[in-house]
């Protein structure tokens, strides 16, 4: 049975950001100055909660790495379709940015990951970033992530585990329920956007027989196309979320590994100029 639990090695603080809940993880160690990281849970964008960050792969950037993670609990589509879980996100990534000094952030190296609907939602933000240029986003790390509203040829007649064409269809017309397919913009289906450029560098691992792999091989391949640093390692796997669900798998100990090295790198590597 999964836990939603914090780790004991972690002080975590329960927030509300304007209308937005949130979690707030920090080491026990102190430091200087911290990376910040927004992290956006999954759930296909009609379930989940911001306590499923306690599963994935922020706990260890705070653990290993000193980060300061802000997992927001956005709205989900069965409350409210878009835009309020990008809306929610956003005003969490302007919190954080106005209170880099307070959480001790490093205010250059403000970061957002997720997985999968949380995935689309990081990619979805560092969109609205760059094109409102209120934040500067060093970093994203959109794992596995929904970006698509249409089908893909692996989305498309897909029985994977957790995840398949059946759930992805009802996801996507809860959360875009009221628009026209010409309507989607790209803060809301990210796979609609045309303009790559300027977007944060990027790092992503995905299933190769699951419903996402088509469009996160083409969303790593169009930030390339821009000149954006881009990287995505495939594993071979048709179940959803793998590395959250099967930890003890061979293949999610090294995607956890691979995440890590990715993280430590642009940590060093990438800064914004504020």
């Amino acid at each position: 049975m999964i836990k939603l639990k914090p780790d004991e090695d972690i002080l975590v603080q329960k927030v509300k950001l304007g209308r937005v809940p949130a979690l707030i993880l920090r080491p026990k160690a102190t430091h200087e100055s911290s990376p910040g990281v927004v992290w956006i849970h999954g759930g296909g964008y009609i379930i989940g909660m911001k306590e499923m960050v306690y599963m994935g792969r922020a706990v260890n950037l705070v653990k290993k790495f000193g980060a300061i993670v802000i997992a927001p609990g956005y709205r989900l589509a069965f409350q409210a379709p878009y835009p309020a879980a990008i809306n929610d996100c956003y005003d969490t990534l302007l919190y954080m940015k106005s209170h880099a000094d307070e959480l001790g952030i490093r205010a250059d190296q403000i970061m957002v990951g997720g997985e999968s609907a949380g995935g689309g939602l990081t990619a979805a933000l560092c969109m609205m970033a760059r094109d409102r240029g209120e934040v500067k986003i060093a970093y994203q790390m959109p794992l596995y992530p929904m970006l698509d509203c249409f089908d893909t040829e692996t989305s498309c007649n897909n029985h994977g585990r957790v995840w398949n064409t059946r759930k992805n269809h009802f996801g996507w017309k809860m959360y875009l329920r009221g628009l026209k397919a010409a309507d989607v913009s790209p803060y809301a289906s990210p796979a609609r956007q045309t303009d790559y450029s300027g977007l944060p560098p990027a790092y992503t691992f995905v299933g190769d027989g699951e419903p996402f792999y088509a469009e996160t091989l083409a969303f790593v391949e169009s930030l390339r196309k821009a000149g954006v640093p881009a990287e995505v390692d495939v594993y071979h796997t048709d179940m959803h979320a793998f590395d959250m669900l099967k930890p003890e798998w061979d293949i999610s100990r090294q995607a956890i590994a691979s995440f890590e090295s990715h993280f430590a790198y642009a940590i060093e590597h990438y800064q914004e100029v504020i």
